[in-house]
C-alpha cells in the first residue's frame, strides 16, 4: 500500500483539514441518501493508501471541486483505476510527474504517511524494473507549459545532483536530504512543468532522475527504505523518458544495494541480470563491474559459492577496463578498491577469510572519499576478529571511529554498532578505548 500524495497535495492546496474533509464527505453523502460517519482518522487511512469504499471518492472530488472551484478527477486525488491511466508507473508521463513532484512536497512537508511508510516487495517492487525493460517506450516528451527551459536550467540540476552527492559523501543522507528534495519542490519541479521541445526534455528528464536518484540514496541511508524506494522507482521512470538507457541500469544498481540490505537476495540477482541484459552497450566498465560484485555478494548469501565466485571473476574483469574520464558522473561512486571491498563481503560470506581478508586490506589501502572509507574499515576490522586478529581489529576499528566522526547517517551508524558489538565480545586489550571512541561517534544526534 503506497501512500497517497496526490490527495495529501490538494488537500494542502484546498486548504482544508482531515477533520474537514470527513465532515464534508458526510454532508455530501446525505445528499445523496448516504449516513457516513467519517473522521479524520478515516482520512488519515485514505492519505497512507486505504481506498475509500463506495461512492465516497466521487464524493471527495465532489468536495474539493466545490472548494477549488475547478474540475477535480479521481485520477488528480490518487484513486483512479488501478493500473489505468492514473497509476503511478502507466499512462502519460505529465501524469507521472504531478505524482512525483506531490511525493517530494510531502517529503519536504515530513508527513508522516510517507516518511513512514515500508518498502513495498513482490509484484509492486519489480513491476517499476519490468517498465524500465520493456515497450512502450516515450515517443515525444516535450510538453508545453509556462517557463521556457534552457540549456543553462539543466546544467543548473546537473550541478546540483554533484553538489548534493558530495555532501552526502562528507555528511551522510540525513543532514542531505532536506536540501536536495528541497531543491527538488523549488526548482526541478516547475523545470519538469515547463516548456521543452522533444530534445531538450530528454535531457531534462535526464538530470532531474540523477537528482532524484541522490534523494533516494538519503532517504536510504535514514532508515526512510518506503520513501527510498518511491524515490528509486521515479528515478528510473524518469531515466526511461530520457531514453539513457545506462542512466537506468544505475538506478536499479541503486535498488540492487537497497534488496541486500533488506535480505533479498533473489531480487538482488534479478535486477542486476536485468540492468545488465538491457543496458547492454550502455553498460559501463565501472557499472558492471559493481552489478557484478552485488550479484556475487547475493549468491554468497544464498549458499550459490559456485555463483559468486563466477560473478567475482565477471567483477574484477569489468574493474580492469575502467577508463577514468570516461565513465558518467553517476557512477563516480566506483572508486578503486570499492570492488575489493564487494569481494570481500562475499567471500567473508562464503567463508573464505584469507581471500576476504586479501580483499578488505586492498580496499583500506587505495584512497577514497570519507564515507567509503568507513565501510572498508569496518570490513577489515570485522574480518580481523574473525580471524583471530583482536589487536589489529581494535587499531582498525579506532581508524573507523575517527573517520566516521561528524557524519549523519543511519547506515553508518549500523556498521559502528556491529563493529562494537563484535569487539566487546572480542574482549582484548584495547577494546574498551575503541568501544569509547565508536559510542562518540555514534553520540552525534540525526
Amino acid at each position: 500500500m503506497q501512500p497517497n500524495t496526490l490527495l495529501d497535495a490538494i488537500l494542502d492546496e484546498a486548504g482544508i483539514s482531515h477533520a474537514g474533509l470527513a465532515a464534508h464527505v458526510n454532508q455530501a453523502g446525505r445528499a445523496r441518501g448516504l449516513a457516513l460517519r467519517y473522521e479524520h482518522t478515516a482520512v488519515a487511512r485514505w492519505l497512507k493508501g486505504q481506498r475509500p469504499r463506495g461512492q465516497v471518492p466521487d464524493l471527495i472530488c465532489e468536495v474539493l471541486a466545490a472548494r477549488l472551484h475547478r474540475p477535480v478527477t479521481l485520477d488528480d486525488i490518487g484513486l483512479g483505476v488501478p493500473g489505468g491511466p492514473g497509476s503511478p508507473h502507466a499512462g502519460s508521463l505529465g501524469g507521472f510527474v504531478e505524482r512525483a513532484t506531490a511525493l517530494w512536497r510531502s517529503d519536504e512537508q515530513q508527513r508522516p504517511h510517507v516518511l513512514d511508510a515500508p518498502a513495498v516487495t513482490g509484484t509492486p517492487a519489480v513491476m517499476p524494473v519490468w517498465e524500465w525493460e520493456n515497450p512502450p517506450e516515450d515517443v515525444d516528451v516535450s510538453r508545453g507549459g509556462r517557463q521556457q527551459v534552457t540549456a543553462a536550467d539543466i546544467e543548473v540540476l546537473r550541478a546540483a545532483r554533484a553538489h548534493y552527492e558530495q555532501m552526502y559523501r562528507k555528511a551522510g543522507g540525513i543532514a542531505t536530504r532536506t536540501r536536495v528534495v528541497g531543491f527538488l519542490n523549488a526548482e526541478a519541479a516547475p523545470l519538469l512543468r515547463g516548456s521543452y521541445p522533444d530534445a531538450t526534455g530528454r535531457q531534462l528528464h535526464r538530470a532531474t532522475g540523477a537528482l532524484v536518484a541522490i534523494a533516494g540514496i538519503c532517504a536510504y541511508d535514514s532508515d526512510a527504505h518506503g520513501l527510498a524506494q518511491r524515490y528509486f522507482h521515479q528515478a528510473l521512470r524518469l531515466a526511461k523518458a530520457s531514453g539513457d538507457r545506462g542512466l537506468g541500469a544505475y538506478v536499479i544498481a541503486l535498488l540492487v544495494n537497497q534488496s541486500l540490505f533488506m535480505r533479498e537476495y533473489r531480487q538482488a540477482v534479478a535486477f542486476a541480470e536485468a540492468a545488465l541484459r538491457t543496458a547492454g552497450r550502455h553498460i559501463t566498465p565501472a557499472l558492471a563491474s559493481d552489478l557484478y560484485a552485488m550479484q556475487a555478494k547475493a549468491y554468497a548469501h544464498l549458499g550459490d559459492s559456485g555463483g559468486a565466485l563466477s560473478r567475482i571473476r565477471r567483477a574484477e574483469t569489468a574493474a580492469e577496463r575502467i577508463r577514468r574520464g570516461h565513465e558518467p558522473a553517476e557512477t563516480g561512486y566506483v572508486q578503486p578498491g570499492l570492488v575489493n571491498v564487494q569481494v570481500a563481503e562475499a567471500l567473508l560470506s562464503l567463508g573464505d577469510l584469507t581471500g576476504a581478508r586479501e580483499h578488505a586490506a586492498a580496499a583500506v589501502g587505495t584512497p577514497a572519499h570519507d564515507r567509503g572509507r568507513v565501510h572498508r574499515l569496518a570490513m577489515l576490522s570485522t574480518i580481523e576478529l574473525r580471524r583471530g586478529n583482536a589487536d589489529q581489529a581494535v587499531a582498525t576499528a579506532v581508524q573507523m571511529a575517527e573517520q566516521a566522526r561528524g557524519m549523519e547517517s543511519q547506515r553508518l551508524r549500523d556498521r559502528l554498532r556491529e563493529v562494537r558489538e563484535h569487539l566487546v565480545r572480542c574482549g582484548s586489550a584495547g577494546t574498551a578505548e575503541a568501544a569509547e571512541l565508536i559510542d562518540g561517534a555514534l553520540r552525534v544526534p540525526l
